[in-house]
């Protein structure tokens, strides 16, 4: 819990810098699709917000999904992270509009939902399935929402690459187990 906090925290702590102090533009440091500098937001884009709304829509789900991807041991928050880090990262450099520079972490909490959704067909135990079961009736809409090219200035791709990397992460989890 306490690794949960200070990944949220960062993030906060990330955000007043960016506000605090005029001329810094860390915002720069976000995916820029199809460009080797761009190539740094993968990991640096989760950290970046463009204003309070954004990272306070980002706060809860980053709790309420990490909190659930951290059952039954830790290491499954580290899969489910690096996951959809990944996947987020390179849809969104890959498949974004030229010139365009996806921040945010929303791409990690559709990372978390897909780890969870994952984890409940591979392992297929009571509590991974109540848990899949809830995160798709919780979080399902926007999420089939949020994967579509339907809100201008919401990067769909960050979405949807991170779905799909923590869905691959709960299947590559599943494998180390056996």
């Amino acid at each position: 819990m306490v690794l949960l906090a200070v990944f949220v925290g960062s993030m906060w702590l990330t955000f007043f810098l960016s506000v605090a102090i005029p001329g810094l533009h860390l915002n720069r440091h976000g995916v820029v699709p199809r460009t080797l500098g761009g190539l740094q937001g993968i990991l640096f884009a989760p950290w970046l917000h463009a204003n309070l709304g954004h990272i306070m829509a980002n706060t809860g789900g980053l709790l309420i999904l990490g909190w659930l991807a951290t059952w039954p041991r830790m290491s499954n928050f580290y899969e489910a992270l690096i996951g959809s880090m990944l996947g987020a990262g390179l849809c969104a450099w890959l498949f974004g509009s030229a010139w365009s520079d996806h921040i945010g972490a929303s791409g990690v909490v559709f990372g978390f939902a897909g780890y969870l959704v994952g984890r409940g067909i591979y392992m297929r135990n009571f509590l991974a399935i109540v848990v899949a079961l809830f995160v798709a009736g919780t979080y399902g809409l926007s999420m089939l929402l949020g994967v579509l090219p339907i809100y201008p200035g919401i990067s769909w791709e960050s979405h949807l690459g991170g779905a799909i990397g923590g869905f691959l992460a709960a299947r590559s989890a599943r494998r180390e187990g056996k």
